[in-house]
Protein backbone atom coordinates (compact mmCIF):
# COMPACT_ATOMS: atom_id res chain seq x y z
CA UNK A 1 0.00 0.00 0.00
CA UNK A 2 1.40 3.38 -0.90
CA UNK A 3 1.45 6.40 1.39
CA UNK A 4 1.71 10.11 0.69
CA UNK A 5 5.45 9.70 1.19
CA UNK A 6 5.64 7.89 -2.16
CA UNK A 7 4.81 11.05 -4.13
CA UNK A 8 6.94 13.89 -5.50
CA UNK A 9 4.77 16.82 -6.53
CA UNK A 10 6.34 20.03 -7.80
CA UNK A 11 6.78 23.13 -5.69
CA UNK A 12 5.37 26.48 -6.73
CA UNK A 13 8.77 27.19 -8.29
CA UNK A 14 8.64 23.94 -10.28
CA UNK A 15 11.17 21.88 -8.33
CA UNK A 16 10.22 18.32 -7.36
CA UNK A 17 9.45 17.88 -3.66
CA UNK A 18 9.89 14.45 -2.12
CA UNK A 19 7.06 14.16 0.40
CA UNK A 20 9.14 11.56 2.26
CA UNK A 21 10.86 14.54 3.90
CA UNK A 22 7.65 14.95 5.94
CA UNK A 23 7.76 11.39 7.31
CA UNK A 24 6.75 11.37 10.98
CA UNK A 25 4.75 14.60 10.69
CA UNK A 26 1.00 15.14 10.52
CA UNK A 27 0.06 16.64 7.14
CA UNK A 28 -2.89 18.82 6.21
CA UNK A 29 -3.14 18.75 2.41
CA UNK A 30 -5.53 21.22 0.75
CA UNK A 31 -6.45 22.15 -2.82
CA UNK A 32 -6.59 25.94 -2.84
CA UNK A 33 -7.66 28.88 -5.01
CA UNK A 34 -7.15 32.64 -4.88
CA UNK A 35 -10.58 33.75 -6.13
CA UNK A 36 -12.91 31.43 -4.22
CA UNK A 37 -15.51 32.11 -1.56
CA UNK A 38 -13.39 29.90 0.70
CA UNK A 39 -10.13 31.79 -0.04
CA UNK A 40 -10.21 33.45 3.41
CA UNK A 41 -9.47 29.97 4.77
CA UNK A 42 -5.85 30.70 3.88
CA UNK A 43 -5.83 32.73 7.10
CA UNK A 44 -7.07 29.74 9.11
CA UNK A 45 -4.63 27.37 7.40
CA UNK A 46 -1.76 29.71 8.25
CA UNK A 47 -2.98 29.95 11.86
CA UNK A 48 -3.05 26.15 12.16
CA UNK A 49 0.43 26.00 10.62
CA UNK A 50 1.80 28.59 13.05
CA UNK A 51 0.17 26.87 16.03
CA UNK A 52 1.35 23.35 15.21
CA UNK A 53 4.38 23.41 12.93
CA UNK A 54 6.84 23.17 15.82
CA UNK A 55 4.81 20.26 17.20
CA UNK A 56 5.04 18.20 14.00
CA UNK A 57 2.40 19.49 11.56
CA UNK A 58 2.84 20.62 7.96
CA UNK A 59 0.20 22.35 5.85
CA UNK A 60 0.63 21.77 2.11
CA UNK A 61 -1.32 23.91 -0.35
CA UNK A 62 -2.04 22.81 -3.91
CA UNK A 63 -3.53 25.54 -6.12
CA UNK A 64 -6.20 24.28 -8.50
CA UNK A 65 -8.05 26.03 -11.33
CA UNK A 66 -10.63 23.31 -11.99
CA UNK A 67 -13.52 24.88 -10.09
CA UNK A 68 -14.97 28.03 -11.61
CA UNK A 69 -11.52 29.03 -12.93
CA UNK A 70 -10.82 30.48 -9.49
CA UNK A 71 -7.03 30.07 -9.69
CA UNK A 72 -6.08 31.62 -13.04
CA UNK A 73 -2.76 33.15 -11.98
CA UNK A 74 0.80 32.09 -12.64
CA UNK A 75 2.91 30.47 -9.94
CA UNK A 76 4.49 33.84 -9.13
CA UNK A 77 1.09 35.53 -8.92
CA UNK A 78 -0.29 32.80 -6.67
CA UNK A 79 2.67 33.00 -4.31
CA UNK A 80 2.56 36.79 -4.15
CA UNK A 81 -1.20 36.82 -3.56
CA UNK A 82 -1.01 34.29 -0.71
CA UNK A 83 1.88 36.02 1.00
CA UNK A 84 0.54 39.57 0.62
CA UNK A 85 -3.10 38.90 1.53
CA UNK A 86 -2.83 36.06 4.06
CA UNK A 87 0.81 35.91 5.17
CA UNK A 88 1.05 32.32 3.93
CA UNK A 89 4.34 30.75 4.96
CA UNK A 90 3.42 27.08 4.57
CA UNK A 91 4.58 25.28 1.40
CA UNK A 92 2.64 25.92 -1.78
CA UNK A 93 2.92 23.62 -4.76
CA UNK A 94 2.53 23.95 -8.50
CA UNK A 95 -0.99 24.36 -9.83
CA UNK A 96 -2.58 20.95 -10.35
CA UNK A 97 -5.77 19.23 -11.40
CA UNK A 98 -7.49 17.15 -8.73
CA UNK A 99 -10.14 15.45 -10.88
CA UNK A 100 -10.28 13.88 -14.33
CA UNK A 101 -7.75 12.21 -16.60
CA UNK A 102 -4.98 14.65 -15.65
CA UNK A 103 -5.52 14.54 -11.89
CA UNK A 104 -2.31 14.75 -9.91
CA UNK A 105 -1.21 11.30 -8.67
CA UNK A 106 -1.11 12.48 -5.05
CA UNK A 107 -4.73 13.60 -5.23
CA UNK A 108 -5.76 10.37 -6.93
CA UNK A 109 -4.25 8.59 -3.94
CA UNK A 110 -5.91 10.90 -1.40
CA UNK A 111 -9.35 10.51 -3.01
CA UNK A 112 -9.01 6.73 -3.12
CA UNK A 113 -7.91 6.55 0.52
CA UNK A 114 -10.62 8.95 1.78
CA UNK A 115 -13.71 9.08 -0.43
CA UNK A 116 -16.17 11.88 0.02
CA UNK A 117 -19.87 11.81 0.87
CA UNK A 118 -21.65 8.66 -0.32
CA UNK A 119 -18.32 7.22 -1.44
CA UNK A 120 -17.72 9.84 -4.12
CA UNK A 121 -14.11 9.96 -5.27
CA UNK A 122 -14.38 13.36 -6.99
CA UNK A 123 -13.38 16.52 -5.20
CA UNK A 124 -16.35 18.86 -5.32
CA UNK A 125 -14.66 22.24 -4.83
CA UNK A 126 -11.61 24.18 -3.70
CA UNK A 127 -10.40 23.89 -0.11
CA UNK A 128 -11.16 20.19 0.26
CA UNK A 129 -8.83 19.07 3.05
CA UNK A 130 -7.09 15.78 3.79
CA UNK A 131 -5.52 15.06 7.16
CA UNK A 132 -2.66 12.55 7.01
CA UNK A 133 -1.23 10.54 9.92
CA UNK A 134 2.47 10.49 10.82
CA UNK A 135 2.84 7.16 8.98
CA UNK A 136 1.67 8.74 5.71
CA UNK A 137 -1.77 7.14 5.65
CA UNK A 138 -4.86 9.27 5.15
CA UNK A 139 -6.86 9.83 8.33
CA UNK A 140 -9.84 11.83 7.06
CA UNK A 141 -11.25 14.05 4.31
CA UNK A 142 -13.00 17.34 5.12
CA UNK A 143 -15.45 19.35 3.03
CA UNK A 144 -14.52 22.79 1.66
CA UNK A 145 -16.88 24.49 4.12
CA UNK A 146 -15.05 22.91 7.08
CA UNK A 147 -12.88 25.66 8.51
CA UNK A 148 -9.25 24.82 9.32
CA UNK A 149 -9.75 25.59 13.02
CA UNK A 150 -12.42 22.86 13.12
CA UNK A 151 -9.66 20.30 12.48
CA UNK A 152 -7.66 21.17 15.61
CA UNK A 153 -9.07 18.33 17.77
CA UNK A 154 -8.24 15.78 15.05
CA UNK A 155 -4.76 17.27 14.58
CA UNK A 156 -4.08 17.05 18.31
CA UNK A 157 -5.33 13.45 18.34
CA UNK A 158 -2.95 12.51 15.52
CA UNK A 159 -0.03 14.26 17.21
CA UNK A 160 -0.63 12.14 20.30
CA UNK A 161 -0.58 8.85 18.36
Amino acid sequence: MSTVYDFQPHSLTGAPVDLAQYRGRVLLIVNTASNCGFTPQYQGLEAVYQQFRDKGVEVLGFPCNQFGHQEPGSAAEIGAFCEKNYGVSFPLFAKIEVNGDHADPLFRHLKEAAPGVLGSRAIKWNFTKFLVKKDGTVFKRYAPATKPEELIADIEKLLDE
